[in-house]
């Protein structure tokens, strides 16, 4: 028999999530969202259970957010699903765990229905050659499924960090400044991009992080520098429509001066 309190408690988050909605509903909506889903651990370590459990809510958790961004109309979304620093220095276990999820993911991907529902083209970065090879196949099979896709955007960090992205491209820049194909007094920001992982990738507008850490963990460096962000208080596990709903609309409130 459900509790008392549960039977109270979900009219009246019902009738609070409604109320958010129709406070961000004829707003502006972030054309690119970024999600560093933090806090898998903790919330098993809370809940007194294993990893392998946290991340496969984490994973549930996430599928549900995508749709809620894109049935809000979100053009793009960005996922930290794993860094540069989780790969090297979690231990062989525990990678091969968060692997198994983002597999699974990538397979529903492409056995499902929800990028063409969608139209979401896909993209896989990071330091793909450190990856298992049936890993890197999967997801290359996705992004060449997902290639006509024009409407939405998916991308996906897989050992992923910032200052490597960066590092990897400015040698990739210098081979070809080398070679003559770019002269130096012509580098401008357009061109540097075209040496990233993914070329076409936009910057983010918002970037949403759970667990109430406020850092940004070398995730997107350069497609950061001037989004909105936003700290969530709850481990990703816990996270909720209201605490979206909430994102959006502080990204809503404010003034973007873009630097100026």
């Amino acid at each position: 028999m459900p509790k008392l309190s549960n039977l109270i408690l979900k009219p009246i988050y019902y009738i609070y999530e409604r109320r958010l909605y129709s406070q961000i509903k004829d707003g502006p909506v972030p054309k690119h969202v970024g999600i560093i889903p933090d806090g898998n651990r903790r919330w098993a370590s809370t809940n007194s259970l294993s990893f392998e459990e946290a991340y496969s809510e984490g994973y549930k958790k996430l599928k549900e957010v995508l749709i809620w961004l894109l049935d809000l109309g979100v053009k793009a979304i960005s996922v930290y699903a794993l860094s540069t620093e989780n790969c090297t220095k979690r231990s062989t276990q525990e990678v091969n765990v968060v692997l198994r999820y983002i597999k699974k993911g990538l397979e529903e991907l492409l056995t499902g229905d929800l990028i063409h529902k969608y139209r979401v083209r896909v993209k896989v970065i990071g330091k793909l050659s450190s990856l298992p090879e049936d890993f890197v196949q999967l997801a290359n099979e996705l992004m060449k499924v997902t290639e006509p896709y024009h409407d939405r955007k998916l991308t996906l960090a897989v050992c992923y960090g910032g200052r490597q992205e960066i590092l990897d491209a400015m040698r990739a820049l210098l081979k070809d400044i080398e070679r003559g194909v770019v002269k130096l007094d012509s580098l401008e920001e357009d061109v540097f991009k075209k040496y990233f992982y993914d070329p076409e990738l936009e910057d983010l507008d918002l970037v949403i992080r759970t667990s109430g850490e406020v850092r940004i963990s070398n995730f997107l460096l350069w497609h950061i520098a001037y989004s909105e962000l936003f700290f969530a208080d709850v481990y990703w596990p816990e996270f909720r429509k209201i605490d979206l709903w909430r994102a959006i609309r502080s990204y809503q409130k404010r003034v973007r001066r873009f630097g100026a």
